[in-house]
């Protein structure tokens, strides 16, 4: 328990400090959040059992279609897959487990759909403070809500960062030294195929230094498939850039504000958009938060709270909550994240932010 912004006592999600080689980086994860990481691998070894009719999928098989992915991700990011190395000899876990924890949307070619997350961010023309500030709600299933933590890093050779994640996944959701920021949103190509699993390419991006560099993370060479990488510079530059296997798309505003989803919002990409018609919901959420952006001029973490906890077209929300029925459609917030760039600190709640009594800070330090 610790002290929010308003001085009440909340739950907060664990911060874990870590620091050294990329080996030593994913042990110090692996043993500090040991439980997390295996939690969420018993989370997942039922998703993909529930899944069993859908998928034609074991978990046996997942391991086998994960180790395809990962020689791709050895061949340009070896020191990333040193870390989820260093996860599973610090959480005492076997390594095809962590792998098809890091490959869960290629393994399942997308099938699930299972992520219904909503990212904004506004420039400091449009905030009280002149701050650059970004948000976040995580969706995911209310299991791993339980395995979610922050991560604070330093590695040897990369720029400190500090970043959310949960179980046995890579951060990637967060912001550097630099001052780039990135929040991921699921997107569902047609083009996907066997290469570098998204969260390694979006790992990449908390080591950027400029924001030409994190795009080159974004659109690496062989990468199996692709986020809408919400991407926000400390400057007050926006962008979504809307990534598949072999497209991208780089978006911008001259709003001072923007969003994204969980579809595709460049013509050419929603060309290549799978099973769009079970998105209805994801252009519901895109459409009431570019309006909730615009009715306020001037933003602050509590408007962005706001939004965040909107419940507009309940429960496939901007607060998503999950309802009984399918096991397999059940997502719900299960993080809400504010990220001041300007002052290097993120905001985080656990769980639907409408049911929460306060974000608890964290400061990226030296």
């Amino acid at each position: 328990m610790t002290a929010n912004e308003n001085g009440n006592l909340t739950h907060l999600p664990p911060l874990t400090k870590v620091k050294g080689t990329h080996r030593n980086i994913g042990q110090q994860i692996g043993e500090a959040c040991r439980e997390q990481v295996k939690h969420s691998i018993e989370n997942a070894r039922k998703l993909v059992s529930d899944a069993y009719e859908r998928l034609q999928l074991s978990w046996e098989g997942a391991q086998i279609q994960a180790r395809k992915y990962i020689p791709f991700a050895e061949e340009r990011y070896p020191k990333y897959v040193e870390e989820l190395k260093g996860i599973s000899e610090g959480a005492a876990v076997p390594f095809d487990d962590v792998a098809v924890l890091n490959a869960m949307e290629a393994v399942t070619m997308d099938a699930l759909h299972l992520t219904k997350c909503t990212s904004m961010a506004v420039s400091q023309e449009r905030t009280a403070g002149g701050f650059v500030l970004v948000a976040h709600n995580e969706d995911w299933v209310p299991e791993d809500e339980a395995d979610v933590f922050i991560v604070h890093a330093h590695p040897d050779d990369e720029p400190p960062f500090l970043a959310m994640t949960y179980g046995g996944l890579l951060p990637n959701i967060g912001f550097n030294a630099y001052g780039i920021s990135q929040c991921c949103d699921s997107v569902y190509p047609s083009d996907s195929r066997i290469g570098i699993p998204r969260i390694i390419n979006s790992r990449g991006v908390l080591a950027a230094k400029t924001i030409a560099e994190a795009i080159r993370h974004m659109l690496a060479p062989h990468r199996a498939a692709g986020y809408n990488h919400l991407l926000v510079h400390e400057s007050g530059e926006l962008f979504n850039v809307e990534v598949s296997a072999r497209k991208f798309a780089v978006l911008s505003t001259q709003q001072g504000f923007l969003a994204h989803t969980n579809h595709y919002l460049d013509p050419q990409m929603q060309m290549i958009e799978s099973d769009s018609d079970e998105l209805i919901s994801t252009r519901v959420r895109y459409f009431r938060a570019m309006r909730l952006l615009n009715e306020t001029n001037q933003h602050t973490l509590r408007t962005l709270q706001v939004i965040q906890k909107d419940h507009i077209n309940y429960p496939d929300s901007i607060c998503n909550h999950a309802t009984e029925g399918d096991p397999l459609d059940r997502e719900k917030t299960i993080t809400a994240i504010i990220m001041n760039l300007t002052e290097r600190r993120m905001y985080v709640t656990l769980g639907n932010p409408c049911e929460s009594n306060g974000y608890v800070s964290y400061e990226l330090e030296g």
